[in-house]
């Protein structure tokens, strides 16, 4: 059970930066940088956050406080970012932190104590906190990618209207058991025919 969850976990983390990573490839530079209004975040500001907070939980994740010394969230929402290169750079890095991080726990790791904020958690309470939280700010980016892309933008998941047609595709195939997320991820890698 416990290897299915490291497993799980791997796969849903995927799926989400998936999700980001065709967003930022529907919307223009400017995209990134566009707010509603002075107190909102825009896709950048987003960006920053979620690298912050990922190399703050993940590096020496089973050793050291996730709320590290060296952080600083306020910064993490104010226009400090001034080009696509520089977001993608800080969305990698906050990715790879938290996948390596990932790959080395074992099932003996997930019941370890480790500290947020001086607040204990086990690993997997502290991996569930951060698999609540980036989805969440993932969806942030979406809307808004959608909202900015327009008529131009390209659905991310079963388009409206097509759920009839989706279900029977997949009903006239031999069950098996498969995640959503397998699917998602195979079916995104594949080149681009746009």
């Amino acid at each position: 059970m416990t290897k299915n969850y490291l497993e799980s976990v791997k796969k849903q983390f995927q799926y989400y930066k998936i999700l980001g990573d065709k967003t930022f490839a529907q919307i223009s530079d400017e995209a990134l940088f566009w707010q509603y209004n002075e107190n909102s975040n825009n896709i950048a500001m987003i960006v920053n956050h979620l690298h912050g907070n990922m190399l703050s939980r993940f590096t020496d994740f089973l050793t050291a406080d996730g709320e590290k010394i060296w952080r600083n969230r306020d910064l993490e929402f104010e226009h400090q970012t001034a080009s696509k290169t520089e977001i993608l750079r800080k969305w990698e890095e906050g990715w790879i932190c938290l996948f390596n991080a990932i790959a080395l726990l074992t099932e003996a790791d997930l019941d370890k104590i480790i500290y947020i904020r001086n607040q204990g958690h086990t690993v997997t309470e502290a991996i569930n906190r951060q698999l609540a939280h980036y989805p969440y700010h993932i969806g942030q980016i979406v809307m808004l990618g959608k909202m900015l892309a327009n008529e131009e933008w390209q659905s991310l998941s079963i388009p409206k209207g097509k759920s009839e047609a989706y279900n029977a595709e997949k009903f006239a195939e031999q069950p098996q058991k498969a995640h959503f997320t397998d699917e998602f991820i195979n079916k995104t890698n594949q080149p681009n025919e746009n």
